[in-house]
């Protein structure tokens, strides 16, 4: 379905074809733009929006654009069946751009009915990104685009946006150093738990994530999009992952602040517990959660070779996880973050730590990321993080890393009365899954980063502790 809601007399057609050529050439560049590596074959207008008025000497486009590209067949045959990907944009419209704007040029339209303008990137220009937060203070409805608030928090009218420079698959503004507004260029029907959950844990009363302040949606047909999350800036905070590498190379210990980021992490999935539908995981629940690791390996040893050697070995270790259903206990599933890791863990100057990036990981099914799950695999992820920390470090630190790894579960246990090592079947399922999403992932995207989860397969390939690193 596309719809278009632009100047009088402009199709939905007319328009993307008027900027076809210019975003196949962008693009394909931007740091979020998931299909790398391979062409675009075809634009879908998903929905277009003018957001400031015919008559304004300005124009803003807010534009959904569904991309389609060859997919990549697995080694060993076998290609995946998946759908094209559904960007959000933001496209400022000038007859002519000021020098300030110029690392945020599109291109010049030569053809259509944007012919003589010039499109760029609106999130670099300080109008087009206040005119988001206006919209998002007053409640506004334009076209198929919906935006909400929780009105018992004020949004003041004169916030100072900025773009902030480090984004991965999403982009952030940040506004009077008070709110900080994530647009996610990839969109996808349906709840986003990236604001369900945050909500959630807002009415539960949990302090450890940030609750949101407002956000927007796109109402196509049936369902709504989810398209961007206002939350409080956390002023003075520095993410885990920095935070680790400054103290490794300072030599520091880290130990003191993995427990209570366990701590953290706990009263976080306490409360997500709490507020939400849990699932008893008997011998069928974890049989299929078994399975779709395995299946998970023998894909990705198709696809990285270097996993191959290890493949039997740590098959072994999915059975075993199998093999748990067959006693009379059972372990309860829940909804969790999905992709913690140092990165998605902000401390404060009080030495609070606050979790953010409720998305779960990128690459997997939406409806998957909404699944329960046993609370191990963030518990999983985190682990492999302080491994990614030592590995970063040189020499490698292998002792920091296993302490900050049990010094984690230890802080962990201290809050929910349950350690995390005294289900080690679980836990090194987890974590040899989460290490097989990481070959597949750094053998795409970062060649030279391959050996540090490579590490990992070997350890647990060859039954090294699941809570130590060596």
């Amino acid at each position: 379905m596309s719809e278009a809601v632009t100047r009088p007399g402009i199709t939905a057609d007319a328009l993307l074809a008027s900027l076809d050529p210019l975003l196949r050439a962008w693009l394909p560049r931007q740091r979020w733009f998931a299909g790398k590596g391979r062409p675009i074959t075809d634009f879908t207008l998903v929905s277009a929006t003018e957001l400031l008025p015919p008559t304004a000497e300005l124009g803003l486009l807010h534009l959904l654009v569904r991309v389609r590209q060859p997919q990549v067949p697995e080694q060993g045959g076998g290609t995946p069946a998946l759908p094209a990907d559904c960007y959000q944009l933001l496209l400022g419209v000038r007859r002519e751009l000021p020098p300030r704007l110029a690392p945020a040029l599109i291109g010049h339209v030569t053809r259509g009915p944007l012919t003589g303008f010039t499109v760029y990137e609106a999130l670099h220009d300080a109008r087009m990104s206040g005119f988001l937060l206006e919209a998002l203070r007053v409640r506004a409805r334009v076209g198929k685009l919906r935006f909400e608030r929780d009105t018992r928090k004020d949004i003041a009218d004169d916030l100072a946006p900025r773009l902030l420079a480090a984004e991965q698959s999403n982009s952030s503004l940040v506004y009077g150093d008070t709110f900080i507004l994530k647009l996610f260029r990839r969109v996808v029907p349906g709840t986003n738990p990236d604001l369900e959950l945050p909500l959630t844990l807002s009415r539960e009363g949990c302090p450890q994530v940030p609750a949101p302040a407002a956000w927007f949606l796109a109402d196509i047909g049936d369902d709504a999009h989810v398209l961007g999350v206002l939350q409080p800036y956390l002023k003075g905070t520095v993410d885990g992952w920095e935070l680790a590498l400054r103290e490794l190379a300072a030599e520091r210990d880290f130990s003191g602040e993995a427990r209570a980021l366990g701590r953290a992490t706990a009263e976080v999935h306490l409360a997500l517990a709490r507020a939400l539908p849990t699932v008893t995981l008997g011998r069928t629940q974890l049989e299929l959660i078994a399975d779709g690791m395995a299946e998970r390996l023998d894909s990705a040893a198709r696809s990285v070779p270097a996993l191959q050697p290890y493949a039997p070995a740590l098959h072994t270790t999915y059975e075993a996880l199998a093999d748990l259903g067959r006693g009379e206990e059972t372990w309860t599933a829940q909804r969790v973050h999905g992709d913690l890791h140092l990165g998605q863990c902000l401390r404060s100057p009080a030495g609070e730590w606050s979790v953010i990036d409720f998305e779960g990981e990128p690459s997997r099914p939406p409806a998957e990321r909404r699944m329960p799950q046993h609370p191990v695999r963030d518990v999983a992820g985190m682990l492999r993080s302080f491994d990614y920390a030592a590995r970063s470090h040189e020499p490698w630190a292998p002792e920091w890393a296993g302490d900050c790894r049990a010094a984690y579960c230890t802080g962990y246990a201290e809050v929910t009365g349950r350690d995390p090592r005294m289900d080690p079947v679980l836990l090194r399922a987890y974590e040899t899954d989460k290490a097989v999403y990481e070959v597949v992932y750094e053998a795409r995207h970062r060649p030279d980063w391959l050996p540090v989860p490579l590490a990992a397969i070997k350890r647990l390939a060859t039954n090294g502790p699941a809570t130590e690193a060596h």
